[in-house]
């Protein structure tokens, strides 16, 4: 994917002007329009150029987003939603200027119904706030993408992460929103009952918007019970293949695994030199089980059989608090570990995700092409449900470095589609893998057009973004 190499602005000078001057006296200091701020507000944790925006305002409720909205769309000024910054697409780039639209002080937890096991929360609460809060209620909430990224813009991403595989996504556990469109409308896309045939299915539409249709601003989301054994598990094996057989087994085979990781041997050296581990330099699984005493145990002796059978080593596992959170501790820090390996470098992250039948030739087939380039890139994968990511360790200015990821990244994208996967399991589209998305969808693409502009006809909600207007 080229980079923009400007933005483009949409809106005339006289325009932002006279909507900056409205938003000023609606928000007063919650208006910033300081290089420092709209710098951090342009960029997001990914490789990807970033493009500040004219101004950031913090919003504190959703009728001052309707209000945010209402002036920024009468002047023709883009709206860009931003909730921590985590994404790893580009998505809060302001490619055509605009607002930066900060949700983070709406971060108020509205209500808790334990024996609903749901509950509602503004869009800026993030997942780590939110878990502690339900702390004594004996409920969790599940979707770990590892940053610790609000709720709302996991929902407007549609994350995952690393207890996919048995909880599901956010596409699974978000149970209904409260959204601001372009027009100013305040919609709820459904009610709280579990299910329902009203309608068309509002809630999905928004789930992985990017904030190109709506701005979210409450989500109502499914909470599970806090499992009342945690087992903890780690096993290496001389070969990738061995590891997904392993993990394909372990799917078709029923067992209900709620976490199933893989760390190929560049990332376990990295985590091993980052987290301050021993662990065997192979591709490597991390695992954990949920439920009673006796379901874990049995869970974890099944897949250990496994494991032996397709040539896995020691399995190791425990129950004991500390030893999982420091293993885990060390899978969510391995982008941090990864960069460590080649210090002032940029990782460009990215990921795929294809049928778990093909899983093993998707990875095996992208290891054979880094084994042939000079970029180092470790691995990591949701493995349970198809998914692996790859950093490219790259020197940003060296442009021969540049276009050996670009062309080994192209390669594997299009591995996965050629397999029936898709270009991104969570990371999303933003503007980082805009180009990809025809090659996926063909002419669904058009359809998406047609949606985005029913729904924001004059392109000003994180335009850009998804698919080009």
């Amino acid at each position: 994917m080229a980079h923009p190499a400007v933005a483009h602005p949409v809106a005339a000078p006289d325009q932002l002007t006279a909507a900056l001057a409205e938003l000023g006296q609606l928000l007063g200091n919650r208006l910033s329009t300081a290089s420092a701020v709209r710098e951090s507000h342009g960029r997001d944790e990914s490789y990807h150029m970033g493009f500040p925006p004219d101004a950031v305002v913090f919003a504190q409720s959703t009728e001052e987003v309707q209000a945010i909205v209402g002036i920024c769309v009468q002047h023709g000024v883009p709206v860009i939603p931003f909730g921590t910054g985590t994404s790893l697409e580009g998505h809060v780039a302001a490619l055509h200027g605009g607002v930066c639209l900060d949700l983070s002080h709406m971060n108020q937890i509205l209500r808790v119904s334990p024996e609903d096991l749901d509950c509602t929360v503004q869009a800026g609460v993030t997942r780590k706030a939110l878990n502690e809060y339900l702390r004594d209620t004996g409920l969790f909430f599940p979707i770990d993408p590892g940053a610790d990224a609000s709720l709302g813009g996991m929902t407007a991403t549609r994350a995952s992460g690393t207890n996919a595989v048995r909880y599901g996504t956010m596409r699974e556990n978000v149970l209904g929103l409260t959204v601001v469109m372009a027009d100013g409308r305040i919609i709820r896309t459904s009610r709280r009952s579990r299910k329902s045939a009203a309608g068309y299915d509002l809630t999905r539409l928004f789930v992985g918007s990017e904030g190109t249709l709506g701005i979210i601003t409450e989500v109502t989301l499914r909470l599970h019970g806090i499992p009342e054994v945690i087992v903890s598990a780690v096993v290496s094996f001389p070969t990738i293949k061995g590891a997904v057989d392993t993990v394909i087994e372990t799917i078709q085979s029923g067992i209900p695994v709620a976490r199933m990781e893989l760390l190929d041997e560049v990332q376990v050296g990295a985590c091993n030199a980052y987290s301050k581990l021993s662990m065997a330099e192979q591709p490597t699984l991390f695992l954990e089980f949920h439920g009673t005493a006796n379901g874990t145990q049995e869970q974890a002796e099944r897949v250990a059989e496994l494991a032996a059978s397709n040539g896995g080593g020691s399995f190791q596992w425990s129950t004991s608090p500390e030893e999982r959170a420091k293993l885990w501790e060390a899978r969510h820090k391995a982008y941090y570990a990864a960069m460590a390996l080649r210090p002032g470098c940029k990782g460009w992250a990215t990921d795929v995700c294809v049928p778990i039948s093909r899983l093993a030739d998707c990875i095996v087939e992208t290891k054979a092409d880094l084994a042939q380039s000079t970029i180092v890139a470790p691995m990591v994968g949701h493995v349970g449900d198809g998914n692996f990511h790859l950093v490219y360790l790259i020197d940003p200015d060296n442009a021969e470095e540049v276009a050996e990821a670009g062309r080994l990244n192209d390669r594997m994208v299009m591995r996965a589609l050629a397999m029936d996967g898709t270009c991104t399991g969570e990371h999303g589209v933003g503007y980082g893998k805009l180009d990809f998305l025809t090659a996926e969808h063909g002419e669904a693409v058009s359809v998406m057009r047609q949606i985005k502009l029913a729904l924001d006809p004059r392109n000003l909600l994180n335009p850009g973004k998804v698919v080009r207007v």
